[in-house]
């Protein structure tokens, strides 16, 4: 029987998983948010780009629940990430309700702080080894 090393672990192909695809997409769609925020400013496309792009956001937001959910539920995964999913989706509802009333000294911190978020949960799930690897040789 073979044994696999570190080295063995590092060069083989990673797949991609739909919590991957999902938180990521979610990161770009908010800085997406950020970048049509500027052009509110400078830009009368802006209003429109933004609008858009908040119910995009709104739906990767619903997207990420869902792989979570279906990872956890088909996959056997934690269910750790179906509450940060679901905890973002709240953020993601605040937000639009916010940004709908036009408060924007609480919609632009809580979109400074929804990206950070998503830029951390997308470091932690593309970082994260398969559980059977945590080893360094795999018996």
């Amino acid at each position: 029987m073979a044994t696999r090393t570190m080295t063995d672990q590092r060069t083989a192909p990673r797949n991609v998983t739909f919590v991957q695809v999902a938180i990521a997409l979610q990161t770009l769609a908010l800085f997406f948010q950020a970048v049509t925020a500027g052009l509110l400013l400078s830009s009368s496309t802006g209003m429109l780009l933004h609008d858009v792009g908040s119910r995009v956001m709104y739906g990767m937001s619903m997207l990420y629940v869902l792989a979570a959910v279906l990872a956890w539920r088909r996959g056997g995964a934690s269910p750790r990430p179906v509450l940060y999913a679901s905890g973002f989706l709240v953020l993601a509802s605040v937000q639009v309700a916010v940004g709908i009333a036009h408060v924007a000294s609480l919609h632009v911190p809580l979109g400074i702080l929804m990206f950070g978020l998503s830029v951390l949960a997308l470091g932690q799930v593309v970082s994260a080894r398969p559980a059977g690897r945590r080893g360094g040789v795999r018996p």
